[in-house]
């Protein structure tokens, strides 16, 4: 039976240069992620604050912690002092609560916009008209302790290829637009992150350059 380094090690095999995984160990103790650790592991996923506190605690301080889950205001000051990516900037609200706790931190954090491109109303996310608008305001230009490093989104949990192909082609699109209308000139505007377990291969394929693969790593989630 394979264990965690293997399965990370099979996935790792099946990633293009150029794509970064993003190990996504939400649920999971913190020995499994250690076991990613030892084998040079170093991108690391939570959606939960209070999962990721208690790991970065437990865990070696060089891991790259990503915060890849919905994010509230009232959570950002926990995370601020260390987190390496939040890939689920939603709002401007919130981008704004980013940047006024990296302010107190003395630090840039990176961040990703999220998108809604999926059928589901669940998922959070900007429209492209919602995100355009911000990123010219005098209010975004103003926020001087985050960098927006490129887009995020989740493609609706269907057996439906096409259409999870059309979501990841529709971000893409995005990604693109943003580049040319707003980052031209940001050299570190590069990350499409799409992709997860049962889809990251779907995502490659339409351009993604970060995956975020939980359980083809670490096995089920357990129950929460």
């Amino acid at each position: 039976m394979k264990g965690i380094a293997e399965h990370l090690m099979s996935v790792k095999d099946t990633l293009p240069d150029g794509v970064t995984l993003v190990a996504v160990s939400k649920t999971h103790p913190a020995r499994s992620v250690l076991e990613a650790y030892m084998a040079g592991h170093r991108d690391f996923g939570e959606n939960r604050v209070q999962e990721l506190l208690e790991k970065y605690d437990a865990l070696p301080k060089d891991i790259r912690w990503h915060l890849i889950g919905h994010l509230q205001r009232n959570k950002v000051k926990a995370i601020a002092a260390f987190v390496h990516l939040i890939h689920s900037i939603d709002s401007e609200r919130l981008l704004e609560e980013v940047n006024q706790q990296a302010m107190k931190c003395e630090r840039v954090i990176d961040v990703l916009l999220q998108f809604h491109v999926a059928r589901e109303e669940t998922k959070h996310g900007f429209s492209l008209e919602e995100a355009e608008e911000m990123l010219r305001s005098s209010r975004f230009s103003a926020m001087r302790n985050i960098r927006v490093v490129g887009v995020m989104g989740m493609a609706t949990f269907t057996d439906d290829g096409q259409q999870v192909r059309s979501e990841f082609a529709r971000l893409r699109s995005i990604f693109h637009h943003l580049k040319v209308h707003c980052f031209q000139e940001n050299a570190h505007f590069t990350v499409l992150s799409m992709g997860m377990s049962g889809d990251y291969g779907m995502a490659i394929g339409e351009g993604s350059t970060m995956v975020r693969v939980g359980s083809a790593i670490f096995g089920h989630r357990a129950a929460v």
